[in-house]
């Protein structure tokens, strides 16, 4: 049976399609028959889980990070240095992270989107984005630019990605990336991180540097998520009250990180 999950935000439209065993259960979801397939509306979001798609949190994507890939990370990995004031002395990815786990241990969640969004703003010349800014307003043509922009430079960040398509005001578009893996979700399974320094700060800083409104649905069961470049997130975003994964938190298990303060209580 082929299903496509659908996601209700000011109108209903495709982001995803994958095959489902029989049997399958679904929770908090309402089916709809179209002819011999079949529509899956999601009501809510589940809790994540300690597996996801079959894999146990043991078996991990293993990269192979090129020389751009290197210099990238060491880059983000010393703008958040720089401007969170805290060091460490790892390498590669494992140093993004880390730096990453101990923002998350020591400010609260608003500090943390406001200390990645300065991060940000020193990574990308302003001069270059407002540039940008003027010389190409919010269009069909940006809106897939964008897409193809972020998974041919920033694979780094967030592991291999793929272009799909989506309804823009009654017009299909190329402008969702597609990430069937998150590579730093992985690598922290923290929903709290994901969110305040990664979803938050990511959505108001493509909106406010380059006047495009952008939503990041992460799916914390899969750890997948897509990028919906010229969706505005809802105000009632569910993925903002999502718990943390009870046994994996790797924040919470190495740096005393409490799910309840990097999730519930600060968004």
């Amino acid at each position: 049976m082929s299903t496509s999950l659908l996601l209700q935000v000011g109108q209903t439209r495709p982001l995803q399609t994958k095959r489902l065993r029989r049997g399958t259960k679904l929770s908090n979801a309402s089916m709809i028959r179209k002819g011999s397939h079949f529509s899956m509306v999601v009501a809510s979001l589940p809790g994540p889980k300690d597996t996801f798609g079959g894999v146990t949190w043991k078996e991990k994507v293993v990269y192979e990070d090129s020389w751009f890939d290197h210099l990238a990370i060491r880059y983000l990995s010393r703008s958040l240095q720089h401007t969170t004031g805290l060091r460490n002395e790892k390498h590669g990815y494992e140093s993004l992270t880390e730096v990453a786990m101990m923002v998350s241990r020591t400010f609260d969640a608003e500090r943390q989107r406001e200390l990645v969004i300065k991060s940000l703003e020193k990574a990308f010349p302003g001069f270059l984005l407002k540039m940008i800014k003027k010389l190409f307003p919010p269009s069909k043509f940006m809106r897939e630019l964008s897409a193809i922009f972020t998974i041919v430079f920033f694979s780094w960040l967030v592991g291999p990605s793929e272009v799909r398509e989506s309804e823009i005001e009654g017009r299909r578009e190329k402008n969702v990336v597609y990430i069937p893996k998150c590579r730093f979700l992985e690598s922290t399974k923290c929903v709290g991180m994901c969110t305040n320094m990664c979803k938050v700060p990511c959505q108001k800083f493509i909106h406010d540097s380059l006047g495009m409104p952008v939503y990041m649905l992460p799916n914390f069961e899969e750890m997948s998520c897509e990028i919906i470049f010229g969706t505005k997130p809802p105000s009632d975003d569910p993925t903002l009250n999502q718990p943390c994964y009870t046994i994996q938190c790797t924040a919470r298990k190495w740096h005393g990180v409490d799910r309840s303060t990097s999730t519930r209580k600060e968004i």
